[in-house]
């Protein structure tokens, strides 16, 4: 038997989580585990619950949401040896896809759980993400957004409809309605690696965003790096033909589309080369405005999930 701490998040899905809490727990129970449900009203008070949780003692951490919710549980357990389960019950679900996790399916997703649990987790790296004063410190696991990706990605969250991936759809055209290239400095690994304007900068540990966009086809979840993928200073008709691209990964072989590894991303500003870039986000939530240092640190997280 495993004690199993719950997070459910009411709001993932457009409420569709809040509605599978109680099965959850019946699901668990009926399997013979002991379940301590942590789930709040809201991602903060929700947080609070699963640190103490951790501290009092349980076997895993299972979250059950979005991106946001699988945020919450990496920033609770990445850097310890606990292993967080994710059932994906959210919009986006990219860092679940990354995964191989079945998507919607509880039985299914318990049963893989179980499965990490008898046979040890799954370990990946996990991605530091600071300001450039260190006053702040989160985790990531998948994308760090921050130009065009960054300004969907805010706007969809910000939408009531359509239901499921089809906001960030929605949420592409109203952006790209007052697009114009944004101003960056990067550095890789303590080397300046750009210094232009760009349309899109997305630091990658995972594979996906905005529900199935396979914004770095070649990331990698456990080989130590990062992917940062840089389309150039494009035009707002170029961007229109480039970026439903991304949703097979052929983006990469556009000529204004660059891709390069490393383990330590600086993003800053440059407001004299472009427009002051959007708050950069991670697993579909907001991070805060740039500069940003993304570290990957490998080996990090523990998830309960198939090998790689």
């Amino acid at each position: 038997m495993a004690v199993i701490g719950l997070v459910v998040n009411p709001t993932a899905g457009k409420g569709r989580a809040q509605g599978q809490r109680d099965k959850l727990g019946a699901i668990w129970k009926a399997r013979g585990h002991q379940v301590v449900d942590l789930s709040a009203p809201d991602l903060a008070a929700a947080e609070t619950s699963a640190r103490q949780a951790v501290v009092d003692g349980v076997d895993a951490l299972v979250v059950a949401g979005g991106d946001g919710m699988t945020h919450l549980g990496v920033n609770v357990v990445a850097g310890t040896t606990l292993p967080l389960g994710i059932i994906p019950l959210g919009t986006g679900n990219d860092v679940a896809r990354a995964l191989g996790l079945p998507r919607r399916d509880l039985e299914a997703a318990v049963k893989v759980i179980e499965q990490g649990l008898a046979a040890g987790p799954r370990v990946i790296d996990a991605v530091r993400v600071t300001d450039t004063s260190h006053s702040m410190m989160e985790w990531f696991v998948g994308v760090l957004s921050a130009g065009f990706d960054a300004a969907v990605n805010a706007t969809a969250n910000r939408l009531a409809w359509p239901p499921g991936e089809s906001v960030y759809v929605r949420a592409l055209l109203k952006e790209l309605s007052r697009y114009a290239p944004y101003g960056f400095e990067i550095d890789i690994d303590g080397k300046l690696a750009w210094q232009s304007a760009a349309a899109l900068v997305a630091v990658a540990n995972g594979s996906d965003i905005g529900g199935g966009m396979r914004i770095a086809p070649e990331a990698s979840l456990d080989d130590g790096l990062l992917d940062i993928v840089i389309a150039g200073p494009v035009s707002k008709a170029t961007l229109l033909t480039v970026f439903p691209r991304v949703y097979r990964g052929t983006h990469v072989s556009h000529p204004s589309v660059s891709v390069r590894r490393g383990r330590e991303i600086v993003i800053k500003p440059r407001l004299d080369l472009g427009q002051a870039p959007p708050d950069a986000h991670t697993d579909g939530e907001r991070v805060g405005p740039l500069p940003l240092s993304c570290v990957c640190v490998p080996g990090a997280l523990r998830v309960l999930a198939g090998r790689s």
